[in-house]
């Protein structure tokens, strides 16, 4: 149980800076607040720093990079910005959408130069919603490598990471400023740590089945496929500091998890021209939507299940993530010759099935729209062999927190600053406004470094003011 108390009479442990959690944004913030010359002290209750960061893809959005003009690709953070609100149809917060935005491309530039992380940016498809190809990711496609690679370059700057502590208690002095933290170790003993500024950086409430049927009952009891570390330490922190939320109904989802295998398969299976199907083998849905509101869309079809269909080509295209080579290798992949084959594989209806496909390939030939409001007009066709993966959706994390304002301080109902408190990555509302419709491919990890960039710098500059 998270809980607010006073300070003790004196702390176990004094420093500058406690960061409680070593996801992406935690490690971030480290690094840079290490730069400028604080030693950061990391809290993670974990053995090995993980989080949110290991269970996603790896992929950041990010506009203006060296890695898109080497490829060709004309981008800016502005044109950026108007896409993370065009998703979110206006709803996200103006003035942080902005300072992402801008600060995401240097940022993942700054990692690259000085501590090694060697980003390459997407070029071969382009995730919904995106007007330019601006995701990056390490070798591998995956979130388990990211937060690797973070960690090492924290270790290596020397930040100290206390892993297999749990932050428990935030103590609060007489003024209502968090000068402190105490953590439980899995013994159950206790040390307290004085600290001059703090970033939450836990992630949110995905972890929570209470908080979850209250604030999207939508995925009430469905599939959660985030860390179960995220218990909204920082949102019940917050909100008995009488801290500003916003948009705690806003969420990511995923309408394409394998099932039973648990594994996360590319959205590219999708955007390259691939469909979904339910049981009847009927599709249900404009699937080219974004994979955050196919969850819901997925969860409610006969049995929660749904089927990704595709073809060799677009699984090649996949096999550049390591999640997908890795639910290939145990199985999840059906391929089959014909439509007849496949339904037969999957079984479903065949005449179902290939009534569905028919019109599907019709729709691409034609250039047409269908009922659901998908544009097919240069969708490319599938071919055989065909492929297909039973997926089923899935919460990942939620996208409403705490408000912040630009420098990432957390802010009272007033909109003041809450004295020495920060907050960032899922910890802090996102830019995805307050429903799943919003979350624009990439937001997650997007405020995650860039706002946990954001927070390192001010609270460097703050400590030497």
């Amino acid at each position: 149980m998270t809980r607010i108390a006073a300070p003790p009479a004196a702390f176990d442990l004094e420093t500058r800076l406690v960061i409680i959690g070593a996801g992406a944004a935690g490690l971030v913030a480290a690094l840079v607040a290490a730069e400028a010359g604080l030693e950061p002290l990391v809290i993670e209750r974990d053995a090995v720093p993980s989080g949110s960061t290991a269970l996603s893809a790896g992929l950041i959005p990010a506009a203006g990079t060296r890695w898109q003009r080497e490829a060709g690709i004309s981008d800016s953070p502005e044109l950026f910005a108007r896409d993370i609100q065009a998703k979110a149809k206006g709803k996200a917060e103006p003035i942080l959408v902005e300072a992402v935005a801008r600060a995401i491309g240097p940022r993942l530039e700054w990692l690259a130069e000085k501590h090694g992380l060697a980003f390459s940016v997407i070029e071969n498809f382009r995730y919904p919603g995106h007007s330019a190809a601006r995701m990056h990711g390490l070798a591998s496609r995956s979130g388990r490598e990211l937060v690797d690679r973070l960690r090492h370059a924290a270790e290596e700057a020397g930040i100290a990471i206390i892993t297999q502590a749990r932050a428990e208690t935030l103590h609060v002095d007489a003024a209502g400023r968090p000068v402190g933290v105490t953590i439980t170790r899995p013994d159950g003993t206790r040390e307290s740590i004085g600290a001059e500024a703090i970033l939450l950086a836990c992630n949110g409430y995905g972890g929570n089945p209470a908080l979850v049927a209250k604030l999207i009952p939508s995925l009430a009891g469905a599939l959660y496929f985030g860390h179960p570390g995220n218990q909204g330490d920082a949102l019940l922190w917050g909100e008995a500091l009488g801290a500003a939320t916003r948009d705690l109904s806003g969420y990511q989802g995923h309408g394409s998890v394998a099932h039973p295998h648990g594994i996360l398969i590319t959205w590219a299976t999708i955007t390259e021209g691939g469909v979904q199907v339910n049981r009847d083998g009927q599709r249900f849905s404009n699937e080219a939507e974004g994979y955050s509101e196919q969850a819901a869309r997925v969860a409610g079809q006969p049995g929660g299940v749904a089927y990704s269909i595709f073809d060799v080509h677009i699984a090649g295209v996949a096999r550049q993530f390591e999640d997908f080579r890795l639910a290939e290798a145990q199985g999840a992949l059906v391929s089959a010759g014909s439509w007849l084959e496949l339904a037969g594989k999957l079984g479903l209806d065949a005449a179902a099935l290939e009534a569905t496909m028919a019109e599907v390939d019709a729709l691409k030939v034609a250039g047409g729209c269908d009922m659901f409001g998908r544009d097919f007009a240069g969708v490319p066709r599938l071919t055989a062999p065909f492929c297909a993966v039973r997926v089923e959706g899935a919460l990942f994390h939620t996208q409403g927190g705490l408000a912040v304002n630009a420098e990432a301080q957390v802010l009272h109902e007033n909109g003041s600053a809450i004295p020495g408190l920060y907050a960032a990555g899922g910890a802090a509302c996102g830019v995805s406004g307050p429903e799943a419709s919003g979350y624009l491919s990439g937001n997650g990890l997007l405020t995650a470094v860039a706002l946990g960039g954001i927070a390192g710098e001010a609270i460097a500059r703050i400590r030497k003011s």
